[in-house]
């Protein structure tokens, strides 16, 4: 009598094939990653430089807490009226705080939020 042998079945996944396909899906992304350009935009170009209709208002804080509107020293409410009466010619005009720097920031905050509906920016003096 012959005897048949019984297989027994294999208990491991070979791998191989995986790794083979892993590896090609590799390269393909190596070589078409460099192709691609997700992180530039292109802007639209205009045929003329903007240019400011007017010059800015200059509000001056000095380091005494003393307020002034292009020279003329003036309390808070006065500051503001002036102000909104000036921006009432242009009202387009942009605004600038020239805050020394020993001002509190708390002082220049409450500036700002009282011109808030205002173009409002501030003067920097550029590094060297």
């Amino acid at each position: 009598m012959a005897r048949t042998r019984k297989r027994r079945m294999m208990n491991q996944i070979n791998v191989v094939p995986y790794i083979d396909v892993t590896l090609v899906l590799l390269v393909i992304f190596m070589v078409t990653a460099p192709m691609t350009n997700p992180g530039v935009v292109e802007l639209p170009q205009v045929g003329q430089t903007l240019k400011q209709a007017a010059a800015p208002l200059v509000i001056t804080v000095k380091a005494n807490d003393q307020v002034e509107i292009e020279g003329k020293a003036l309390e808070r409410d006065q500051l503001l009226f002036e102000v909104r009466t000036m921006l009432e010619k242009t009202p387009d005009r942009a605004i600038v705080i020239a805050a020394d720097k020993n001002v509190k920031y708390d002082q220049v905050v409450s500036l700002m939020d009282g011109l808030k509906q205002y173009k409002v920016g501030l003067l920097l003096k550029p590094a060297k």
